[in-house]
């Protein structure tokens, strides 16, 4: 199966805990960042990812406790620029708002500081 309908069928068959995330994550709920799920990243398809900040979030069962395919997918995403955040299901579902600030934390380290105001008197258009 190729990975555009791999995607689909993840879509379909998301886990408690990932409606739960995408819920929060969908449709710029979370503070306007824009959001996509079960999105092939090269030979991978991720949980969610925001490609403006380079952040994928994965919700992980625990067929995923120490996994060496996770830790070989997560260096090959880190080598392409991406950060990774993986939580627990359970952590999720009993704990979301934690989860969601740890994501919005993570984006914020990639956002760049807003410009510093010219000061006073050499602004371009205040002549008089």
């Amino acid at each position: 199966m190729d990975q555009r309908t791999f995607a689909k069928v993840l879509r379909k068959n998301m886990t408690d805990a990932e409606r739960l995330l995408w819920r929060h994550l969908r449709a710029h709920r979370l503070c306007d960042q824009k959001f996509r799920r079960q999105q092939p990243i090269g030979p991978y398809v991720v949980d969610f990812v925001h490609f403006g900040a380079r952040l994928v979030v994965e919700a992980d069962g625990g067929q995923h406790n120490g996994s060496s395919n996770d830790a070989e997918r997560d260096a090959w995403l880190q080598g392409q620029g991406f950060t990774v955040l993986r939580f627990w299901n359970h952590d999720i579902l009993q704990n979301i708002e934690a989860v969601l600030e740890v994501v919005l934390n993570e984006i914020a380290k990639g956002a760049p500081s807003p410009p510093a105001p010219l000061p006073q008197g050499e602004r371009g258009g205040d002549r008089t």
